[in-house]
């Protein structure tokens, strides 16, 4: 059985909210992001569907910044 919490990829921490019971009520980052299709297919068929990406391997990395420079409207 895979570890819910690693990366498929690299073995590193997915930062995956739901998948740490702690904090499985909070959405997690992937939800704000677009992970293009050829990074999942790249994935070997047995790690799809396994575990969430970390945001590194997922090529989202600059998609999280922004979200994070964006200004916060209240």
């Amino acid at each position: 059985m895979s570890d819910h919490t690693l990366c498929p990829a690299c073995g590193a921490s997915n930062e995956c909210t739901l998948a740490d019971p702690t904090t499985a009520d909070q959405p997690c980052w992937c939800f704000t992001v677009s992970i293009g299709p050829a990074v999942l297919q790249a994935l070997p068929a047995e790690l799809r569907n396994q575990a969430c990406l970390c945001p590194r391997c997922a090529r989202v990395d600059a998609q999280l910044k922004a979200d994070a420079d964006a200004p916060t409207i209240r």
